[in-house]
């Protein structure tokens, strides 16, 4: 296949952001991260702050955003921040139904590298999408932690264990996913061993298909 768009999945310390950038470069394709936040946020009338909140701490926060992702009368418009406190439950399918709405937005314009925000599972069954995961084992991303955050080992260690644990209450409440599964991305990196330049590579050869 020829990708028109990436999506790259990565657990902390996989070195999943450098690979994106790299990708993004060698295709010529935007970088594509915090600007899903933004977009949201723009969207909805609250700040990216908010959004990103919203997205990492459950449903206190993201109730707020889950009541402006509620699909009004008129197509690309949303709710006012008058109705959050009519919503007396979070409705995490409506935060999903907000971000997975701006991620296929940019993505059918194509040219687009999406790290994280599960964008492969929004994007899943979209023609021209490349779906990856950046992964390590937890040791060496904890090492890589370690180094790079001026980290005790033990430090990094529950570093990585909490960033997978929030990531898998992410998969679990945004898209009703009871596991995160390979079969839900079509490219797996594993960069143990794998440099990011190496890694890069292998996606780079997948996304170009036949170019």
């Amino acid at each position: 296949m020829e990708a028109r768009v990436v999506t790259v999945a990565r657990k902390l310390g996989a070195r999943g952001e450098e690979v994106g950038r790299a990708l993004a470069a060698g295709l010529g394709f935007q970088y594509i991260d915090d600007e899903v936040i933004a977009w949201a946020a723009e969207q909805a009338g609250v700040s990216p702050e908010s959004v990103s909140r919203a997205e990492h701490t459950g449903p206190a926060l993201a109730r707020v955003l889950a009541s402006l992702a509620i699909a009004p009368a008129e197509p690309g418009a949303y709710a006012s921040m008058e109705l959050v406190a009519a919503l007396p439950d979070y409705s995490s399918q409506a935060y999903r139904h907000l971000i997975a709405q701006v991620i296929r937005d940019r993505a059918e314009k194509g040219g687009a590298v999406f790290v994280a925000h599960g964008a492969a599972i929004a994007l899943a069954g979209m023609a021209g999408v490349l779906r990856v995961m950046v992964t390590a084992s937890p040791e060496v991303r904890a090492g890589r932690v370690a180094e790079e955050g001026g980290l005790s080992n033990r430090e990094a260690a529950k570093a990585v264990a909490d960033s997978d644990h929030e990531r898998a209450q992410f998969f679990s409440r945004i898209y009703r996913l009871d596991e995160e599964l390979p079969t839900h991305y079509d490219l797996v990196v594993n960069t143990d061993v794998l440099s990011v330049e190496e890694a890069t590579a292998a996606v780079l050869a997948a996304a170009k298909g036949s170019r």
